[in-house]
């Protein structure tokens, strides 16, 4: 039978021992402890939290989220607790789980990545950081990190300076090249890359001649955009050396298994929680059944074998 702790599945990403490569993405998972009662959290591969910054964030005006056709538009404006709140009120949960939890890390200048990680880096309780930088760089006139190679190695080598933990750097789609982005964070010191982040689009209502969503634009995610993510995967797994977390539109286990194939050492789950909070479990499932099918005796065995025609 099928199972998300079956020996195929059995990974690593940047050291961390994993028992499958399935993630909860950031955004979509909370802080990970109000799951306890609905999913069995000590079997997901891995945890991202939702994104942490210096102070509390109340987020974007409603409405926040619209259903798109093949997919969600959202625009919640990265609320968060704060990261003094997380640590004290979140953390020592998360602790006392068994799966690896990675906390996403977010803000508007360097310094505000540098006080978040230094404030969870004297803590116990996380496997690694996220780093989300589909920010506005405030200090230099409101350029997004992620569009610019030398803004995104200057965050990534400052954090890279201040722990030993593994530092992923989460990067956007909204970039004409994503190789010289990926191969940045890289050079920057990043122990691997996870993209891609959500699309920036728009929903009208015609009738009303005037946006859905409250924050006018919001970002685009779902099984709309699985085929671009899985090209922009690809690239920048070509691109670096570093393992990829591929995400973007996952929802079986065979959508797994092809940004696997694309390169992706492991894959986040975010928009499906939404109908299904336990589908990082049904997909690793559907992943070990796909692997037992095609006799695939690791997981591993699958990463970067696309062949081009």
């Amino acid at each position: 039978m099928a199972s998300p702790t079956s020996p195929r599945l059995a990974t690593s990403l940047c050291g961390i021992a994993l028992r499958n490569p399935v993630l909860a993405a950031s955004g979509t998972f909370a802080y990970a402890v109000e799951f306890e009662s609905i999913v069995d959290l000590a079997n997901i591969g891995g945890i991202v939290v939702k994104g942490l910054s210096r102070e509390p964030m109340d987020g974007n005006k409603p409405p926040r989220i619209w259903e798109a056709e093949a997919g969600m538009i959202n625009a919640i404006g990265l609320q968060n607790i704060g990261v003094r709140a997380f640590v004290k009120d979140k953390l020592p949960g998360i602790r006392q789980l068994k799966t690896p939890v990675f906390a996403n890390v977010f803000g508007n200048a360097i310094e505000d990545y540098e006080e978040v990680v230094r404030v969870l880096d004297g803590e116990e309780g996380l496997a690694g950081y996220e780093l989300n930088v589909s920010c506005p760089n405030t200090k230099h006139g409101g350029i997004f990190f992620s569009n610019d190679p030398v803004l995104l190695a200057g965050v990534v080598s400052k954090v890279r300076s201040l722990t030993r933990r593994p530092v992923i750097v989460k990067l956007s789609p909204n970039v004409a090249k994503i190789d010289p982005l990926a191969q940045a964070a890289e050079s920057a010191g990043a122990d691997a890359i996870s993209l891609v982040n959500t699309f920036i689009s728009l929903a009208v209502d015609a009738r009303a001649r005037r946006p859905r969503i409250g924050n006018n634009y919001g970002g685009l995610s779902g099984p709309a955009i699985k085929p671009i993510a899985l090209r922009l995967v690809h690239e920048a797994a070509r691109a670096v050396k570093i393992p990829v977390v591929g995400l973007g539109g996952i929802a079986t286990g065979e959508d797994a298994a092809e940004f696997i194939v694309a390169g992706a050492a492991a894959v986040e789950v975010g928009t499906a929680t939404f109908w299904d909070p336990q589908s990082p479990l049904r997909i690793a499932r559907e992943l070990d059944a796909f692997c037992a099918e095609e006799k695939i005796s690791r997981v591993t065995e699958l990463t970067g074998t696309l062949r081009l025609n």
